[in-house]
């Protein structure tokens, strides 16, 4: 977005959207085995966040959700998960704003809209990797994916609603299922395990997580095996997405 356009954005942002109300994502995706968060590049900084947005007055919460989430990564049917709300009264830094907004040619006055004190609903997104195409928004230069290890501090608290997030996440594991939205359609056991570990932090052993996923009945094995592999060429499976479904609602045991 051209500063012109990103200045007009500000000086209307007070009658489109809510006031004191924001949300941010945590967009999730798993690649080569590692664990990966979607960021944006503050313009002109090296300072990096995660996406988000505003609620428009005639949307929903979660109507908005999806739609920045759309924006940032093409996608149209997104596993979004509402995990909290963020409400310290310290967590909207007029001083770091300020700083952004220089560094995108801009200045407000005190009191503007954008400098109010924000409440912001945190959401989770599990998606594809190979699906998403990234697109920064009207505050950043770049936007990318970040493994989950080595994001370092990103701006206001969003190092501490990224972390919020994964605690979720793992808690997640112990009831629902996860990987439909995080694998390609077809994987191996081996390659949902190490989803699995991913996320948790901690190795599983694999007779026992082989058992018990199979035993939730949420996979379908195909006739067909991965090829390319240096040893034996394990089995490929794909979620029965009925019963995957079914154990969302109804949840399951945890690894």
């Amino acid at each position: 977005m051209a500063q012109k356009e990103l200045k007009e954005f500000i000086d209307n942002a007070s009658q489109i959207y809510l006031s004191h109300l924001s949300l941010d994502c945590v967009v999730f995706g798993f690649h080569d085995g590692q664990l990966k968060v979607l960021l944006l590049k503050m313009k002109n900084s090296d300072r990096w966040s995660l996406p988000g947005g505003f609620i428009k007055q005639a949307e929903s919460m979660e109507t908005a959700a999806i739609r920045v989430l759309n924006e940032r990564t093409g996608l149209d049917s997104i596993f979004l998960q509402q995990f909290h709300v963020f409400s310290d009264p310290g967590r909207s830094d007029n001083k770091e704003k300020n700083a952004h907004l220089r560094r995108a040619g801009i200045a407000v006055p005190a009191g503007h809209w954008f400098m109010q004190r924000f409440l912001s609903v945190g959401f989770y997104a599990l998606v594809d990797f190979s699906t998403v195409t990234p697109q920064p928004d009207a505050f950043s230069d770049d936007c990318a994916w970040w493994d989950i290890g080595e994001t370092g501090q990103l701006i206001l608290d969003h190092s501490r609603i990224l972390f919020k997030a994964l605690e979720v996440l793992r808690l997640q594991l112990h009831y629902q299922p996860i990987g439909y939205n995080l694998l390609p359609p077809k994987f191996t056991m081996p390659e949902l395990q190490k989803l699995y570990e991913t996320i948790l932090g901690r190795k599983l052993d694999r007779r026992n997580f082989h058992r018990k996923i199979l035993s939730y009945e949420i996979l379908r094995p195909l006739k067909e095996k991965r090829q390319g592999v240096a040893h034996k060429a394990p089995q490929l499976y794909s979620f029965d997405t009925i019963k995957y479904q079914k154990a969302l609602k109804e949840g399951l045991g945890g690894i």
